[in-house]
């Protein structure tokens, strides 16, 4: 369990990153929620409420066993964001979005494949598509679970994305860099529908190299 504190400043840092979502295109209107981990279970956005009209004290906790203080409504899809911290052990932070490029494609039930090696950053050789389930049940958090047990960014079919993070910065870098792959992916469908690909030792060179690779947090 990380030390990571129910504290103003991740709070505020959680609608920060909702607001920046927004402007940047990742996500539209009230969809898509964000998470962190706690000590105590998961400090994640509300229900229902726009990003700009948030306070620190709307960030809702919910604990391990599902329960919230002072009658909180937490986002719907809370149930998911336990099962990727459960798959994705590291994770600190949970990211999910219906950025366009990328739900086109999760729509379309098409994984985005090794087209461009930053594709590794996702954790392998593609970024792979979850069956659809409806939103906050059950079926959709075990699904989740289980493409992000060796992946830290999935697509969800009729839905959206996921991206992980050990920190919150990164996991919104990694959630704008699966969209940034979605778009190119998007755009080369539009000339061939079999774009090359880069073979799987190539991307295990590439895996390798990112062991050490990514967004560095100025301290």
């Amino acid at each position: 369990m990380t030390d990571r504190m129910d504290t103003r400043q991740n709070r505020q840092s959680i609608i920060d990153a909702g607001l920046e979502m927004n402007a940047t295109g990742l996500n539209q209107g009230t969809s898509g929620n964000i998470s962190l981990r706690c000590e105590t279970g998961i400090l994640i956005t509300p229900s229902g409420i726009a990003y700009d009209k948030l306070v620190p004290e709307d960030i809702v906790l919910v604990r391990e066993d599902g329960s919230c203080p002072d009658e909180q409504v937490p986002s719907s899809e809370w149930k998911f964001h336990f099962a990727a911290y459960r798959a994705q052990k590291t994770a600190n932070a949970v990211v999910h979005n219906h950025a366009l490029n990328a739900t086109t494609l999760a729509i379309l039930n098409r994984p985005i494949p090794a087209i461009h090696y930053m594709v590794a950053v996702g954790g392998g050789n593609d970024i792979p598509v979850i069956d659809y389930a409806t939103y906050g049940t059950g079926a959709l958090s075990d699904l989740v679970h289980e493409g992000l047990i060796e992946r830290k960014a999935i697509l969800m079919r009729h839905h959206g994305m996921i991206a992980t993070g050990p920190t919150l910065a990164k996991a919104m870098w990694l959630a704008g860099e699966v969209e940034a792959l979605a778009t190119l992916y998007v755009n080369l469908l539009q000339i061939t529908d079999t774009p090359p690909c880069l073979p799987d030792d190539e991307i295990d060179r590439v895996l390798k190299k990112f062991e050490s690779y990514g967004l560095r947090e100025k301290a």
